[in-house]
């Protein structure tokens, strides 16, 4: 009888034991690891960067032809409200 009971203290310390230390423990490292993956772009992410610098660069040269043509049509259009 007395051996059972200290076999199920035994088994109850280690549960705590596990639940309280090892089983956080192990939570947080599951996570800083899932952290360190996802903080880099993957080749995806950035062929989509690449092509949506590209892009902005296209209309930024779009914006600048058009105001050009406005500054040779209607010289003081961007005085205008």
């Amino acid at each position: 009888m007395m051996a059972g009971m200290a076999m199920s203290i035994a088994f109850l310390v280690l549960g705590i034991l596990v639940v309280v230390v090892i089983l956080p423990i192990w939570v947080v490292g599951h996570y800083v690891t899932r952290w360190r993956a996802a903080r880099g772009l993957s080749a995806g992410d950035e062929r989509m960067l690449a092509e949506l610098w590209e892009s902005a660069r296209k209309l930024e040269g779009r914006i600048d032809s058009l105001e050009r043509a406005f500054d040779a049509e209607a010289p003081g259009w961007r005085s205008k409200p």
